[in-house]
């Protein structure tokens, strides 16, 4: 484990996706219990890859033509931490 920018910027992704996966499977664990499984389920979170997933990603290949070299990345890591808030206020309320 090594902390050089391009290693947080990979560890972030990870946050995101793996606090992503755990909330969708406590969901679909919860919701199939209930016996109230449907499409909407996991459309919701194809819709949060778009919304979310996809903005980080092409601020990150847009990285070449910032200027300063550190905006972009900045933004970066600012929606990253946001969205991994999110998903786990998500799953903090799944437990409730």
């Amino acid at each position: 484990m090594t902390f050089t920018l391009s290693d947080w910027m990979l560890y972030t992704m990870w946050a995101v996706f793996g606090l992503m996966i755990l909330d969708l499977l406590l969901g679909f664990i919860k919701s199939f219990w209930k016996g109230t499984l449907t499409s909407d389920f996991i459309l919701g979170y194809l819709k949060d890859l778009l919304y979310y997933v996809i903005p980080l990603n092409f601020l990150i290949s847009m990285f070449p033509i910032d200027p300063t070299g550190w905006i972009l990345i900045a933004f970066f890591f600012v929606g990253g931490l946001a969205v991994a808030i999110k998903y786990l206020l998500d799953i903090i309320k799944k437990f409730k």
